[in-house]
């Protein structure tokens, strides 16, 4: 097997994980481990194919990736700090008061 082979196999294992994580858990921060795992999968993706049909366009647009990855790590991290403080649990259960 080829590397760009074997990258895109542990890319699609990645994103199999994230999803199932994202669908499964209950747990605030369990989910956005699991977003994570999203992103750097298509990051992982992106590089490898990138890299076998000989082009840099995918290695530019990984970097905007990971800045709003970035972005969404400290979003996400601050809607739990809220969470937290008028609910006393990070847990997502415990927000169906918000719904309208």
């Amino acid at each position: 097997m080829t590397n760009e082979l074997l990258i895109q196999l542990l890319a699609a294992f990645l994103f199999t994980m994230g999803t199932l994580i994202v669908l499964l858990r209950r747990d605030s921060i369990m989910i956005l481990m699991g977003i994570e795992l999203l992103l750097n999968a298509a990051n992982l993706s992106m590089v490898a194919f990138s890299k076998s049909a000989h082009m840099i366009d995918g290695q530019i647009q990984v970097f905007f990736i990971i800045t709003i990855a970035a972005a969404e790590s400290a979003i996400g991290l601050s809607i739990l700090v809220n969470l937290y403080r008028n609910f006393g649990s990070i847990k997502t259960q415990s927000a169906t008061t918000l719904k309208g």
